[in-house]
């Protein structure tokens, strides 16, 4: 009988630790608060010259490290100078022209600019009238289908004299038009800018990853020509549970832990938080969440080094209040 009490005390005693190991596992448990993992997002660019010529130079080499504004290499420049050249000479001609208008032509010149047209005048009302006679003889039967071929031709180009003749003396009556003085500023302003999109500009800073052609190479517009890693600002790409989504607050701080520092993390915020639901990425998938919905998320790093690369894995850790600091 007392054999039977003590192994009775002894049930209730392991139940017991049992219970209080469970309680305070599962307090240690939510001390450590939420813990998500992910990954250093991957930001690359392709870049390339706008325009398309020969490439004259590059000035930089995979693994070199650019800054924002930095000149990574030029196109030959000599055929968009003398486009450049030649619109700007058109700018200036159209602007004479106008001071022309402005001015008003001489006499002397608009007469020169009639005479034409009464020649051309004649010439057509000649070519129009041989025309209408063989015309006639043809339903007479009395001209051949040529004779008459050959007379719509020459009244054709005749109305096609006398009309250049009359735009001639139009343009010396009223000159041209402002619009025309736009029109090849804007080609002067287009040339202009092809000019300077002969120099390949770094957009942020980075790290050149590719460099996929040489200096004597005939690019085409938008070829590629470096692909750059972007390395400011650094984004960790992770996903949180839709139990978990409500800790998942923009402004959030977290911590961010590496393998290679484990007990000196980094510091972030949380920016973005997806508004639509996924499966699961396989990237950090577990056997048993492999058909879990979750909320992808963006934390941007405000402490980082170079010491943080792209696609490395992370640990992402913060409180359980989720409160903004």
């Amino acid at each position: 009988m007392n054999n039977k009490k003590l192994i009775g005390i002894v049930a209730v005693l392991v139940i017991v630790a049992l219970a209080l190991g469970g309680f305070y596992s599962y307090r240690s448990h939510e001390d450590r608060g939420l813990t998500l993992y992910g990954n250093v997002d991957i930001r690359t660019v392709n870049l390339g010259f706008r325009v398309g010529g020969r490439l004259a130079s590059l000035d930089v080499d995979e693994g070199d490290t650019v800054t924002r504004g930095m000149l990574l290499g030029k196109l030959d420049d000599a055929p968009f100078v003398n486009s450049l050249n030649e619109a700007k000479a058109n700018v200036a001609a159209a602007q004479a022209q106008l001071d022309l208008l402005l001015a008003g032509y001489r006499t002397e010149e608009i007469a020169q600019a009639r005479a034409p047209v009464a020649q051309q005048q004649a010439s057509f009302s000649y070519a129009d009238s041989y025309l209408k006679r063989q015309q006639g003889l043809w339903a007479s039967k009395a001209t051949s289908a040529n004779d008459l071929e050959d007379a719509k031709t020459a009244r054709n180009q005749a109305l096609a004299n006398l009309q250049a003749a009359k735009d001639k003396l139009s343009q010396y009556e009223t000159g041209n038009r402002p619009q025309e003085i736009e029109q090849a500023q804007a080609a002067a302003d287009q040339a202009e800018l092809n000019l300077k999109d002969t120099q390949l500009i770094a957009p942020s800073d980075g790290t050149i990853l590719t460099r996929a052609v040489e200096p004597g190479t005939m690019l085409a517009s938008g070829s590629t020509v470096f692909s750059v890693s972007l390395t400011r600002p650094v984004w960790i790409r992770a996903y949180v549970s839709e139990e978990n989504l409500s800790k998942a607050i923009p402004g959030t701080e977290i911590q961010i832990y590496t393998d290679g520092r484990p007990n000196k993390p980094y510091h972030g915020k949380i920016g973005f938080v997806s508004p639509t639901a996924e499966f699961t990425p396989k990237s950090v998938e577990t056997p048993e969440l492999r058909t879990d919905l979750v909320y992808r998320l963006r934390v941007i790093v405000t402490d980082a080094d170079d010491s943080l690369r792209q696609g490395m894995p992370v640990t992402l850790r913060f409180n359980d209040d989720g409160a903004t600091r």
